[in-house]
Formats: C-alpha cells, sequence, structure tokens
C-alpha cells in the first residue's frame, strides 16, 4: 500500500491506497516549507494524522505540496517525511497534484484557485510550462485570499459599503488592530485572510461582493490564462474558489472565450487512479 498525500497552505488531504481503492482517509492541517521548519513540519503530521497511518513500513509516499517549487524546499519536505514514516517519498509540487488529479493522463490546461492560484500546460504525465503565480504578495490573483486581501483593505481604508463593514464586524468580532495583527504577526498570512471568503460567498447578490469576485477572477485570467493557448483548449480548476464561486468563474471565462471543463474541491480521486496506473 501506498500513501498519497496532497496539501495547501491550509489543508494536507491523506490517503492509504490499495491499488485504487482508499483505505483510509484523513485531513491534517496545511504545511508549506517555505514558511515552516523541518521540524514543524515533522510535528504537524505526528501529532494530527491518526494513528493508522503509522502501524506499519507502507511501499512509498507520494506528498505534492505547496510551497515544493526548488529542490531546497522540497528536500525540507521529503526530510520531514522520510522521518515520520522511513520509507521512499516523492515530492512534487501542488500544482503538479492539482493537473493529475484534473487530468489524470490526459493533456491540458490545469488550475488551482484555492488559498493561492496556479496554472500549467500538463502533457498527461508533467507539466510543460507554467506562469509564476508569484505568491501571496505579488500575485495569487482569483484566490480565497487575493479576494479576502481585497475586502480587508477595503473595510479597513473605508472604501468598503456601509452594510459589509457592519455585517463583518458582526460576524467576527474583531476589531482593526485584530486584523492587522493577524496579516503581519501570522506565520502564513494567506491562510488568516483565505478564511475571510466564507463571508465573500455569503453575501453573493451584493453588488460590491459580486464586482470583487469578478475582478479578482478577472485578474487571474489576465495575468495567467492569456500566456496559454487556451482558446483552444478547456480548463480544470481545483481548489475551494473555484467550487464556491462557480458560477462567477464560467461568467470570466465566457468572457475571453475559454471554456471550463470541471471545478471540483479535492484532487485525491484524479491522484488515486494515475498512481494506481504506475
Amino acid at each position: 500500500m501506498n500513501i498519497i498525500a496532497e496539501s495547501s497552505s491550509t489543508r494536507t488531504e491523506w490517503a492509504l491506497v490499495e491499488g485504487d481503492t482508499i483505505v483510509e482517509h484523513a485531513f491534517t492541517t496545511g504545511v508549506n516549507p517555505y514558511f515552516q521548519t523541518r521540524r514543524e513540519i515533522s510535528h504537524s503530521i505526528r501529532l494530527e494524522l491518526p494513528e493508522v497511518f503509522f502501524r506499519r513500513r507502507w511501499r512509498h509516499v507520494f506528498f505534492y505540496c505547496a510551497g515544493c517549487s526548488t529542490a531546497e524546499k522540497t528536500k525540507i519536505m521529503e526530510s520531514s517525511l522520510i522521518a515520520q514514516f522511513k520509507v521512499p517519498c516523492t515530492v512534487k509540487s501542488d500544482l503538479l497534484g492539482a493537473a493529475r488529479g484534473l487530468l489524470v493522463r490526459e493533456p491540458g490546461l490545469a488550475c488551482i484557485l484555492g488559498t493561492g492560484s496556479n496554472s500549467c500546460l500538463y502533457d498527461g504525465n508533467e507539466i510543460v510550462r507554467n506562469i509564476s503565480p508569484c505568491g501571496f504578495i505579488l500575485g495569487d490573483e482569483g484566490s480565497n485570499a487575493h479576494m479576502g486581501k481585497q475586502l480587508i483593505s477595503d473595510i479597513l481604508k473605508e472604501l468598503a459599503p456601509k452594510d459589509i463593514v457592519s455585517d463583518f464586524f458582526n460576524t467576527y468580532q474583531t476589531s482593526t488592530n485584530n486584523l492587522l495583527d493577524e496579516v503581519y504577526s501570522s506565520m502564513l498570512p494567506s491562510r488568516e485572510i483565505a478564511k475571510y471568503a466564507t463571508f465573500i460567498h455569503d453575501h453573493l447578490g451584493h453588488e460590491y461582493i459580486d464586482e470583487l469576485v469578478y475582478n479578482s477572477l478577472m485578474l487571474f485570467f489576465r495575468r495567467n490564462i492569456v500566456s496559454y493557448d487556451y482558446a483552444n483548449q478547456p480548463i480544470s480548476f481545483v481548489g475551494s474558489t473555484s467550487v464556491m464561486f462557480e458560477d462567477m468563474l464560467r461568467r470570466v471565462a465566457a468572457d475571453f472565450g475559454a471554456t471550463v471543463a470541471k471545478c471540483t474541491r479535492y484532487s485525491m480521486p484524479g491522484l488515486v487512479k494515475y498512481h494506481a496506473e504506475d
């Protein structure tokens, strides 16, 4: 049996797999070697993952992770996994996990729209082109964090409508200082801000919120998708944003002359199928 895991900065999905059958399934906090040390990652895995995942030595661990785009960061993740499971571990980027989960062995355009955002051209096995997402500060357009950042900024600058501001503070019982602390004192600010996507989703239909979501998704297409030959092949999306705002996403895609093939929250079913064919 193998372990397959897919991790964003927010959550990690784990599956203990026999062939194409999931024997055990679990969720833990997301990990990211850009923001966490090897010890912190190991500690999180050991404390949060059910004991059944450690009962014996499995054949292999396949781990797809945010932040694993360089050899240095991948090594941190591999070291953490090997320390816990004592078996061979293969670490790849969350983007490759998304592509394999969405398309399995078929080529096409695959995108992540969740806490962060990313995109790639996939050949049925590997990524052949990727426009840099640039991360939370410089990019991640269309993501929960990008939308949440815009909402918080508008609230703090008194640009958001008064009814939205009132509903926000009534919902979260927070303050301006607390919001700033969340952003500038948190080890993972994107995770903190992304949680406000729920508020945004709950207020769809409000002119201000609809415009915020539309503009964020429009930026994702303008700054990422237009660099690919998107008009001649459908685009598949994975992540909470793509599901929460699917109607708006399809509207933006149509405005660009693009076709959305699918929107799904999780990559795991496709990843299980991909590795069952190995």
